[in-house]
């Protein structure tokens, strides 16, 4: 019996059946637009090996105006759809089933020929779009349309229309993006003919027996957005003409709500979903901030949705479903919702991968494959790079030791996970504890390696990491100075007003740290949805509560300091920044910048300004200054003539980078 009986049932959509109620959602890797459909046919092709029940492709631009960026990739030419063909045949040689996300960007086109209901320029693009005629909307019509059948001709199992997320389809249907008076604008009816012909048009040019999601907009969190009763109005339209599925999407790209981060609870906006649950008669599906078999099965089981969607998570482990139907989901490695590697590097035009999986579309270049000589490799440092290092080299047969000083594994893993809005970093810690003895790796906890201990080993690996970095301060040696570790992992007392020096990533969660009492709003869906002003589409549009934000008060005052004269969090994830600065604003931290600390006492923290000397008053500083790299190891073994391999913030400090350690220490580990 499965561990998971409502998350393996099958699906019966009439003409197809889905093996179990898994979709891998939509996510944009930049792969298609490289031209390497090796790679990625290899990237869906290892996701449909490991089990999932339909996956989506990352959005397909309908034609030039509707890509997001300049250059997206679509189904424009024969030789394209000779390349998806690669890609669906992998897919379908792997025994899985693929859907192609068409999505018309509207005014989020990253482009001057952008178009869109209304010239209404979008707060987070710089280009006014131009109004569609006519004649200009029959041509997206039949575009999208079109890009449906080629779908079909290059093998897909499916589409999915993009109606979500503040894209053109969900441009018309609000009024503050649609400010027509012709058939197409005015009454909800007329928005909403543009999502419903569409589906009528693609649904007639795909055929019965081709399966068509269309992706609806649930909860929209932007003025003047979509009301319950009107989502519901046109799921029922869309369903009748010719909806397979309807999956759901939350918020338009300008939302100042977090849906996807690590902050958001788990399964935090699947209430929404239920809400249309019995409402229509298609399946429907829950998304965003499922990650675990735990949470999709509970979901399903409360009768939230007929179908989940994971995204990331898919990127984390590509045997997701496979690992959770054979009982082995101590295994899956976690999706911590960071956006580092993943929707950063799609904003950045880089490939998009995962910090916690770094071979996640670089399949057939990061191959792990078995050691042709097995060597004895010794590890220091059971951090993140250590434990990247250590885990592939072990899974390629060599024999591991891995030795850290404390006694616990996790490294500075360990001061993130005890970060309100964090909590996912608990799951990636236990995952390495998990992967540790899954692979034999020999663990030594409580040991200060020496040159002496590793002089036996064939390979040595040093993954020491950071100290923190002295910042200098006359005074800072007073009993009401603190570094952001004795904070963190020490649990010294901090007063009530709190001066932080830096204010980098470190710096930003202390003062969150700082700032919470109590149990933290992630886990408390009630209290995030307070914090952050969500409500009932069904009482308030749109799902924005009409008396905005209410956070809890904050449980110190605190000051967030840094000498460079710049916007504090500048260097925080392109995709999460916003979400730690607003979070720290509604928590009535002050930010201070262009800054020179003079020095501490008994008055408080000295600086000097541009506009003079001054004096934050203050019961603690807590240093948040920076890292150095701690080589102390791999200095001594340099010195002793034993070669090594140096490795994460032990090779660069920066901030507490744990993408590129865990990513360094598996490329190292894959090359042994």
């Amino acid at each position: 019996m499965s561990d998971y009986p409502h998350l393996f049932r099958p699906l019966d959509l009439g003409h197809v059946t889905l093996p179990n109620r898994v979709l891998m959602g939509s996510m944009h890797t930049n792969l298609e637009e490289r031209g390497d459909w090796d790679r990625v046919a290899a990237f869906y092709g290892a996701r449909a090996r490991g089990g999932v029940g339909l996956m989506v492709t990352g959005g397909m631009a309908p034609n030039r105006e509707g890509g997001v960026f300049p250059g997206a990739a679509g189904l424009f030419t024969e030789e394209d759809i000779a390349n998806h063909r690669r890609v669906t045949d992998r897919v379908h040689a792997e025994g899985g089933r693929i859907a192609m996300q068409v999505l018309h960007a509207g005014r989020y086109a990253y482009g001057p020929d952008c178009v869109a209901p209304s010239a209404v320029k979008s707060p987070i693009s710089p280009f006014v779009p131009n109004e569609l005629d006519e004649a200009g909307i029959e041509t997206q019509i039949a575009d999208i349309a079109t890009s449906a059948a080629r779908a079909r001709e290059a093998g897909y199992d499916g589409v999915e229309i993009m109606g979500s997320e503040g894209y053109l389809l969900n441009q018309f249907l609000a009024a503050r993006t649609n400010r027509r008076e012709d058939r197409w604008g005015g009454s909800y009816e007329n928005r909403m003919r543009l999502p419903v012909e569409v589906m009528r048009r693609v649904r007639a040019a795909v055929g019965a027996d081709f399966i068509v999601i269309f992706r609806l907009s649930m909860i929209d969190l932007v003025p003047g957005g979509s009301t319950h009763e009107e989502v519901v109005q046109l799921a029922r339209a869309v369903e009748a003409e010719g909806a397979d599925i309807l999956n759901t999407g939350v918020g338009w790209h300008e939302a100042r709500v977090p849906t996807i981060a690590t902050s958001v609870p788990r399964g935090g906006w699947a209430w929404v979903t239920k809400e249309l649950m019995g409402k229509v008669g298609i399946p429907v599906i829950a998304s965003n901030r499922i990650n675990t078999p735990e949470v999709a099965e509970g979901l399903l089981a409360e009768g939230c949705a007929d179908m989940v969607s994971l995204a990331r998570p898919f990127l984390a482990d590509e045997a997701f479903v496979a690992k959770a139907r054979d009982g082995r989901a101590d295994l899956i490695a976690p999706c911590i919702a960071c956006n580092q590697a993943c929707l950063d590097h799609t904003f950045e035009g880089k490939v998009s991968t995962c910090l916690v999986n770094p071979r996640a579309a670089h399949e057939t270049e990061l191959v792990i494959s078995p050691a042709g000589a097995p060597k004895r490799v010794a590890v220091v440092g059971a951090g993140p790079a250590g434990l990247s290092a250590a885990i592939t080299a072990a899974q390629r047969g060599h024999a591991v030791t891995l030795f850290d000083r404390a006694g616990e594994i996790g490294g500075q893993l360990n001061m993130a996970r005890v970060i309100p809005g964090k909590e996912e970093f608990d799951g990636l810690v236990d995952w390495f504890r998990a992967m540790l003895e899954e692979t034999g790796v020999t663990l030594r906890l409580g040991v200060a390696a020496d040159v002496a201990a590793l002089r036996g080993f064939d390979e040595v690996v040093i993954a020491t990491g950071v100290v923190p970095r002295d910042p200098g301060i006359p005074g800072q040696d007073r009993p009401n100075v603190l570094s952001y570790i004795d904070v963190l992992r020490g649990g010294a007392e901090v007063g009530r007003r709190v001066a932080i020096v830096g204010a980098g990533g470190i710096g930003f969660d202390v003062a969150e740290f700082l700032v919470h009492e109590g149990e933290s709003p992630t886990l408390d869906l009630a209290g995030w949805r307070r914090e952050w002003g969500v409500a009932d589409p069904a009482e308030a549009r749109a799902g924005l509560a009409p008396e905005g934000p209410r956070p809890a008060p904050p449980a110190r005052e605190v000051v967030l300091l840094q000498r460079k004269a710049e916007k504090p969090g500048k260097r925080l994830g392109k995709t999460t920044g916003w979400i730690h600065r607003a979070a720290l604003k509604m928590k009535g931290v002050e930010m201070r910048t262009g800054v020179t600390y003079e020095g501490i006492d008994d008055a408080g923290l000295h600086l000097s300004t541009g506009d003079g000397p001054e004096v934050v008053a203050c019961d603690t500083v807590v240093l948040c200054a920076g890292q150095e790299s701690a080589r102390g190891l791999a200095d001594a073994l340099a010195e002793a003539g034993v070669p090594c391999h140096v490795i994460g913030g032990a090779d660069v400090a920066a901030e507490l980078d744990a993408k590129r350690a865990i990513d360094q220490g598996t490329r190292l580990a894959a090359a042994l």
